[in-house]
């Protein structure tokens, strides 16, 4: 039967009642930085096809790619293959039943940001 005081409970947690775990932001930027990998891979993948096309395909497309907003994008699909990469490698551990525990999680959540900033950064060093 339905419940009729429906209206004086709290249908679900409320952004101001829940606070967001650092493994539920992580897992979220995991799903979000494997989109956006996709798009950077579409940009290269046009890149080669205007190139194949021809010299007026392969302009318009290297001017986009070699834009300010080119660049910005590839810069965060830096960022993102590297904390992709990285959340992987957590994920694989934890396949093997190790880090599973509040304090590990949010160390190996901490291990995937820091690196991945760190990693970005050292790779635009050196290329």
């Amino acid at each position: 039967m339905a419940d009729v005081n429906r209206g004086n409970r709290p249908l679900s947690p409320h952004l101001q009642v829940y606070r967001p775990q650092l493994t539920t932001i992580t897992s979220i930027l995991t799903r979000i930085t494997g989109n956006a990998l996709i798009v950077a891979s579409l940009m290269i993948t046009w890149w080669f096809i205007a190139a194949a096309a021809g010299p007026e395909a392969f302009a318009t497309a290297d001017a986009f790619l070699t834009s300010w907003f080119g660049k910005l994008v590839f810069l965060a699909s830096i960022w993102a293959l590297w904390y992709h990469t990285l959340a992987g490698i957590r994920h694989l551990i934890w396949d093997t039943g190790h880090g599973l525990d509040v304090s590990s999680a949010e160390k190996l959540g901490w291990g995937c940001i820091i690196g991945s900033v760190v990693l970005t950064l050292l790779t635009i060093i050196i290329l």
